[in-house]
């Protein structure tokens, strides 16, 4: 696991491509699916790269990849779209139907989608502890309705970001707080789950009287492509007459130009509105190796990693001088290593303005945007 963070192999360089799914604007890093190493001891969840770099190309077109959330949000603002009524209450926590005055309009069955109600994410640490949990790496999570009892809670609040939420006020006049979770219900991936949003470290809850097995009385879920909320049970009562009002990030679907890398997960503005390759370079990390079955994937490593692993063990034991001694063999054995990645990096002339041809390098991306000379 040290390997990565002490030097980047050019070996270990790689790229990373995925199709996206029509309306999921987020994405996170991959994981490596739970191993088990000799005496049945698990090896957690891992990502399977270190992390991901330019140049980031959307069916082929080159775009902008960002990592700092300040820039990309500037050109793409999360404006909050405000409803300010969307129901009445009736003295009773529900059941409560509605639709956002704001809904997309798509039709059902789904085709493409020209607007978007943003879905709820769950980052990747909130993906772990709910593999861990639910003993499954599914990301993001579809749950059946009789699982979402345990599978919100598990999640813990900080791994959560909700992006719709329906407020109210209570017979007491505080403040009723309900979201979605990031989870979607088997059988339909476009309804997401609603919770009633808790306090750290996993204080959310799954709302009440449902959801249901049979769909037909489908609850507490919302449909992002039509804005639908069905069937919505509040934690507590809402006294008649008192308005419940929704906020939600409202986008124009379309081909995804422009990424941001933040959090270990990737959003892409605009949601896309189909299926497309996204292709971005990537380094692998070594944490697919750890098993004992498995061979080291570079032979020229060998040493490197069995001079690695002796001066944990020194370490680990206190045998200091035997430690010292050591050392400059590990030392030799990673510079070796680091040799055969310099000699590749090197091979590659640095670029500059004048040398990725007409408009590359300048404002513009594949000569769009920009002038041309």
């Amino acid at each position: 696991m040290d390997v990565d963070a002490r030097i980047q192999l050019f070996d270990l360089k790689t790229q990373y491509q995925f199709q996206t799914t029509p309306g999921f604007d987020q994405y996170n890093m991959p994981l490596y699916n739970l191993q088990t190493e000799l005496g049945s001891q698990a090896i957690s969840y891992y990502p399977v790269y270190q992390g991901f770099l330019d140049p980031v190309y959307v069916n082929g077109i080159q775009v902008p990849f960002q990592t700092d959330k300040t820039t990309f949000y500037n050109i793409w603002p999360n404006i909050v779209q405000q409803m300010n009524v969307v129901a009445v209450g009736n003295n009773t926590k529900g059941p409560y139907n509605f639709t956002f005055p704001i809904a997309p309009n798509n039709t059902t069955p789904l085709t493409t989608p020209f607007q978007y109600i943003l879905r709820g994410h769950i980052d990747v640490n909130g993906i772990t502890a709910f593999a861990t949990s639910q003993g499954i790496y599914q990301d993001p999570p579809v749950v059946t309705s009789v699982e979402a009892s345990t599978t919100i809670p598990a999640v813990p609040v900080t791994n959560a970001f909700p992006q719709v939420y329906i407020t109210t006020n209570g017979t007491d006049g505080s403040s009723i707080i309900v979201t979605d979770s990031g989870q979607f219900l088997s059988g339909n991936q476009d309804l997401g789950l609603l919770m009633e949003q808790g306090t750290a470290p996993n204080g959310n809850l799954p709302l009440t009287n449902g959801p249901l097995p049979n769909y037909s009385t489908t609850q507490n879920v919302i449909n992002y492509f039509t804005g639908q909320v069905f069937n919505l049970y509040f934690p507590q009562t809402v006294p008649a007459g008192v308005n419940i009002n929704a906020q939600c990030f409202n986008f124009q679907c379309g081909l995804p130009r422009g990424v941001l890398f933040n959090n270990n997960t990737l959003t892409f503005r605009s949601p896309p509105d189909q299926q497309y390759l996204i292709q971005l370079d990537a380094y692998l990390s070594p944490a697919g190796f750890l098993a004992t079955n498995q061979a080291i994937q570079f032979a020229y490593m060998c040493e490197y990693i069995a001079r690695g692993a002796a001066r944990k063990i020194l370490s680990d034991t206190g045998d200091v001088e035997q430690f010292q001694f050591y050392e400059p063999f590990f030392i030799e054995q990673e510079q070796l290593v680091w040799k055969r990645s310099q000699r590749q990096f090197t091979a590659s002339r640095t670029q500059t303005i004048y040398s990725q041809g007409i408009n590359q390098g300048q404002s513009g991306f594949n000569n769009l945007g920009g002038s041309t000379l």
